[in-house]
């Protein structure tokens, strides 16, 4: 295994990110867009591949109809309508997301389309009811500057966004169409070549323009990076969707160049071996391995699914062969097979193990008759996949040996990993949209974006920092959170001090969402009538922790019932002063000796039980008052 140095491998990267516009309706009806988990509505369609106007099928549409799934779609008619259910035409373009995408445009200085066309771009993934994302490019052009450095922009696209995925349940695929539609700019920057840790500021930079316009949502999922790397030696460019969060740029940028790097050695010792295919090297030997104690063997001869067994001549030590950490060949085809749904897949590097013994491979080896030199494959798959699986295992192995690197749309996942979504799609996968005209700009139009161009992000952070009295750490924390016009709206309607609204919005929930607990379980409603009831006295400012600790934990669902839960009550200063006068009483001892530096123990002592039910401010005011009063008494 190689020593691995990213710097020396000349990473170029391309950011797309697709940013939900905050507008009132969806981009081609008159829905609004609701997140919601209630469906009344439920139905389902098998999406198939079809033709361009050129005669040409979509490479990726292939790959997903090739998986046979069912789509099932569940529906909310508060925020989906028949648009979104394909049995209705398109209605008119929403005005409110063409002006927002023509300010965006104009503060990135890309030059606006004057006549603009809708487009079907091919999905056949079921995220879209239709088939097709509807789309428009508006720009070209533009560049936007993160310190010294000049970053170009590529395009700007207006486009509605997919179906929310729900899950899946073997051949089915569910989505919920409460996000469908709901209109989104794409804007794709020029590619740049960066060190990995410089990604997330030019991000961060875009980021901050599109929410400087106060047009755009915030929350988890208004917001997706998708970042196309290549290496200077390298002979694709590989997408990667889906990156929710800028911290995983990085690391995603990491992975996929040392991946790409690690795949052009694989490829090279490839060539090195005299290696074909035929259908003489799979076999089917289910019968061989019905007495296998792998459990994965045996879960998938009780499914009635067919083993299969295939050689590679010449192969030994190929599928294992890692040129860098966590980068084989065997873990490609394991990728590959766990997106058609199969689970079952061994090669001969990695056994024995999971179950499958030396006596298993002795069987084997003889069945496929081949000797220690050669390589193979087990694979358990349902009989009407299993070869369509084979085909494309067999195509990527002879890519990666003849060409290099598969380019492929990839999906980042959580630790920053990257893993196979689907080929990338190519130029037969966009056509015209029949349904909808072309759409004009006027001058005045394009006047008013320009005079709508939002202040920069220096000076929207001076002005929070002189309209709420906040500092610039505070500041900027805010700005960049999900939570800045949810903190606009409780500033508007209490007294609260601004700098605890922000510091609570920004801080507190933050560092419980580190202690693993889930901030999507906080709604927006239940943090405002918190910060409402605490105007009114109804609880201190010790109890919103405890409070969105409780609902963020899953035991409360509102402020009220994680009250009770949490026996959250104020009472009331005369109570609070006798409660205060007995702690000193119980702790004469602490006083004598410390004398007015017994505050500290005895503030430990009366917090622990009065939290959240008093202010710290006032007991610590009650609690010397008492110690002072015990100590001219004594």
């Amino acid at each position: 295994m190689s020593e691995f140095s990213i710097n020396e491998l000349g990473v170029k990267v391309g950011l797309e990110i697709h940013q939900q516009l905050a507008t009132n309706k969806k981009l081609f009806c008159n829905c609004t867009p609701i997140d919601t988990d209630e469906y009344s509505i439920k139905f389902q369609r098998k999406l198939r591949a079809a033709k361009s106007e050129l005669g040409e099928y979509d490479p990726a549409a292939l790959f997903e109809k090739s998986k046979s799934k069912t789509i099932m779609y569940f529906a909310n008619p508060e925020s989906s309508c028949l648009v979104e259910q394909d049995e209705e035409p398109p209605h008119e373009l929403d005005v409110d997301a063409k002006k927002i995408s023509l300010v965006i445009a104009s503060a990135l200085k890309s030059d606006v389309f004057r006549e603009i066309y809708p487009m079907r771009k091919t999905v056949v993934d079921g995220s879209n009811t239709t088939g097709f994302q509807r789309t428009m490019l508006i720009s070209q052009g533009g560049s936007f500057n993160v310190e010294d450095k000049e970053i170009g922009i590529q395009s700007i696209c207006l486009e509605e966004d997919a179906a929310k995925i729900l899950g899946e349940d073997g051949a089915i695929k569910k989505y919920g169409l409460e996000r469908l539609g709901i209109p989104l700019v794409e804007i794709a920057t020029e590619p740049f070549e960066v060190n990995p840790h410089e990604i997330k500021k030019i991000a961060l930079s875009l980021g901050r323009i599109l929410r400087s316009t106060k047009k755009v949502k915030r929350g988890l999922g208004s917001i997706r990076q998708d970042v196309n790397v290549s290496i200077k030696d390298g002979n694709a460019v590989i997408e990667v969707k889906g990156v929710q969060q800028l911290d995983q740029l990085e690391k995603v940028v990491e992975y996929e160049a040392k991946r790409q790097h690690g795949l052009l050695k694989i490829s090279k010792k490839l060539q090195e071996i005299d290696w074909t295919h035929s259908d003489n090297d799979r076999k089917d030997v289910t019968e061989l391995f019905k007495k296998c104690k792998s459990k994965i063997i045996q879960n998938a001869i009780k499914k009635n699914q067919k083993i299969v067994g295939i050689s590679f001549r010449n192969m030994s030590g190929m599928f294992g062969y890692a040129p860098h950490e966590g980068i084989r060949l065997g873990k490609e085809v394991a990728e590959l097979v766990r997106f058609f749904g199969i689970g079952g897949v061994f090669h001969s590097d990695e056994l024995p193990n999971y179950g499958v013994e030396n006596t298993d491979i002795d069987d084997l080896k003889k069945t496929l008759e081949i000797n220690d030199n050669d390589g193979f494959l087990v694979l358990a798959a349902p009989e009407e996949k299993i070869n369509v699986v084979i085909d494309q295992i067999i195509l990527r192995i002879e890519y990666i040996r003849n060409e290099g690197i598969p380019i492929d749309t990839r999906l980042a996942t959580q630790s920053g990993e990257t893993k196979f979504l689907r080929p990338r799609p190519g130029a037969a996968r966009m056509y015209p949209e029949t349904d909808i005209p072309p759409i004009i700009i006027s001058k005045t139009e394009l006047d008013n974006a320009i005079n709508n161009i939002p202040k920069s992000w220096d000076d929207s952070i001076k002005d929070l920092q002189t309209e709420y009295q906040l500092n610039l750490q505070l500041s900027e924390q805010l700005f960049d959170s999900n939570y800045f016009e949810l903190f606009e709206k409780i500033t508007e309607k209490t007294k609260v001090n601004p700098t605890f609204v922000a510091s609570i919005l920004c801080s507190t929930i933050t560092n419980l969402e580190r202690n693993g607990l889930d901030s999507k379980l906080l709604k927006n409603e239940e943090i405002t009538k918190t910060f409402q009831f605490l105007e009114e006295g109804k609880i201190a400012k010790e109890s919103v922790e405890i409070i969105f600790e409780n609902i963020m934990n899953g035991k409360s669902h509102t402020i009220e019932k994680a009250m009770n839960n949490t026996s959250i009550e104020t009472i009331d200063e005369s109570e609070l002063e006798s409660i205060c006068k007995e702690i000193v009483e119980k702790n004469q001892k602490i006083v004598e000796n410390q004398k007015e530096r017994a505050i500290g123990p005895l503030m430990g002592i009366a917090m622990k039980e009065l939290r959240g039910k008093a202010s710290g401010e006032i007991i610590n005011k009650l609690l010397l008052k008492n110690i002072k009063n015990k100590l001219e008494n004594n």
